[in-house]
């Protein structure tokens, strides 16, 4: 997924992958990745650039050095100069791989930093894929709340003062993790997933009106907040109308769109005595039975038409 609009340092990179800079005299904060996907240069050492993506984090593992190896000193030093002169952003051995001279000198040469990881190259691969696509992934911080309840994540949206961070509360003390509150930034790591964080400013933080700011990770403790989940379900809260019809049955259902992926919405009518805490915790049931592939409105439907019959 290519994602230039965004960009994350490799130092950052670094620090969570735990990776050794083999040219600690190149500064790595000063050298970005704007996609998330990488590249094996192992066409690239045989000669081959047509389609090179150079502008991709590169990745040489058991192979391309024992490619490298068996080349004579003066091919590999010319194999190393011209897929280094395209400059891209960085090189990575993995499995503990030691970086040659020649590759030492052109890393030099063109302000390439090689950094070194001990795990596998397939391995590496998947996780910084992985890492990449949420941390280069298109996104728009919108007005919410966002909760994980048993292990759904639910985006509560509303006008102001309708109830979602009353609602979030409830839900944390009856011990489901709370993930955002006020202001939720959504990603969009696939064509399937939306992941929705909080802004560091106002991580773990609530306003109740009335009461004023709370930090939900002292007064409820580490185990009741959440980093990240994925957005699984919408609950659009709004004020009871007498003469609106709502949803009884929920055989059909409904959508709503957020960076272009199709994610399901309910709308939930707000009145007095409603226990919206108990509700929002069948939503996520019930949404987690038809992914499993139970759907109770159908089932009653079903039973109806046997009814009839008989």
């Amino acid at each position: 997924m290519q994602s230039p609009e965004y960009s994350v340092a490799l130092s950052k990179m670094a620090e969570i992958f735990k990776l050794e800079a083999v040219t600690p005299e190149i500064d790595l904060k000063e050298h970005l990745l704007h996609h998330a996907e990488i590249n094996r240069p192992a066409l690239q050492l045989a000669g081959f650039f047509d389609f090179f993506s150079s502008d991709r984090l590169q990745i040489i593992g058991l192979v391309e050095h024992k490619f490298l190896e068996n080349m004579d000193d003066g091919s590999r030093k010319a194999a190393l100069d011209r897929v280094f002169a395209y400059r891209f952003p960085a090189l990575v051995l993995c499995r503990g791989l030691e970086p040659m001279p020649e590759m030492l000198d052109a890393a030099k040469k063109y302000g390439i930093p090689i950094l070194r990881t001990p795990d596998p190259t397939t391995s590496f691969e998947g996780e910084i894929i992985r890492w990449l696509k949420v941390e280069l992934a298109p996104r728009v911080i919108t007005h919410g709340t966002l909760v994980d309840i048993y292990g759904e994540g639910i985006f509560l949206i509303g006008e102001s003062g309708i109830g979602k961070s009353e609602t979030a509360l409830e839900l944390v003390k009856r011990g489901h993790r709370f993930v955002a509150d006020d202001a939720v930034e959504i990603r969009k790591v696939s064509n399937q997933s939306l992941v929705g964080s909080c802004p560091e400013m106002i991580r773990y933080f609530i306003e109740l009106r009335g009461i004023g700011i709370i930090d939900v990770k002292y007064m409820f403790g580490f185990e009741s907040i959440k980093e990240t989940v994925n957005i699984d379900l919408v609950i659009q809260m709004e004020a009871w109308e007498r003469n609106k019809e709502y949803e009884r049955f929920g055989l059909e259902d409904h959508f709503t769109e957020i960076l272009g992926n199709r994610v399901p919405v309910h709308t939930l009518p707000i009145r007095p005595g409603r226990n919206l805490a108990v509700i929002c915790e069948c939503a996520a049931i019930n949404h987690r039975q038809r992914k499993l592939g139970y759907n109770a409105a159908a089932e009653l439907e079903a039973r109806s038409r046997i009814g009839f019959r008989n």
